[in-house]
């Protein structure tokens, strides 16, 4: 199993960056501390996914920040990304594994399903997503977690715990007091002015608790 690192872990969204920003925004949120990076882009335009996630992958290897591909197993591979992160819907886990190999970081969405995030775990996952735990623009109607999940399942897992959902250096805190390893953010990263300030503050959290 791989290591995934503990901190700041930013999410790129094509409503928020455009092609030809997309690999200085990522630079400026490792910049700012993030120690690892998720490429999601929803849309149906190959070409352009395969090319915006080859970029990103092309940085941030020399640097040693791991590149996950959101929900898409056969892009990772194209773009020898490091891993996967597979929502409700996507792939099994051990279809994805078999595919990217015993080195790659496999992480799963678990909403507010503490035995989702057990099954992932004995599964082989390397990591499991909680989360909505605040309203956020991304994604408006998902389901709502409670800081307690992060608690339960810092005690019933041994694999990293992320928190996600409009999440800011404001609301973050709690989140990583509970056990949080990392804190996906989104908007709260990409949708600011100061990517690398934002990055800047919420990796900060780390430091004091």
């Amino acid at each position: 199993m791989t290591a995934v690192p503990h901190g700041l872990y930013a999410i790129t969204d094509s409503k928020l960056l455009s092609p030809e920003q997309m690999v200085e925004a990522v630079a400026l949120a490792i910049q700012g501390g993030a120690v690892m990076i998720q490429y999601r882009d929803k849309g149906d335009d190959v070409m352009r996914r395969q090319w915006e996630a080859s970029d990103l992958n092309n940085m941030c290897r020399p640097l040693g920040v791991p590149l996950i591909i959101n929900d898409d197993v056969e892009l990772a591979v194209q773009v020898m990304a490091k891993g996967v992160h597979l929502g409700k819907d996507d792939h099994d886990i051990a279809a994805a594994r078999a595919r990217l190999g015993d080195n790659a970081i496999i992480g799963v969405s678990c909403y507010n399903d503490l035995q989702r995030a057990i099954e992932a775990e004995q599964a082989g996952a390397d990591y499991v997503a909680f989360g909505s735990f605040h309203p956020s623009p991304t994604k408006p109607d998902a389901l709502k977690a409670e800081v307690e999940l992060l608690r339960q399942a810092k005690q019933q897992l041994a694999i990293p715990v992320v928190a996600i959902g409009g999440i800011t250096a404001d609301n973050g805190a709690p989140l990583v007091e509970a056990g949080a390893d990392l804190l996906a953010v989104i908007n709260g990263i990409f949708g600011q002015a100061d990517i690398r300030g934002a990055a800047e503050s919420i990796s900060k959290l780390f430091e004091t608790h």
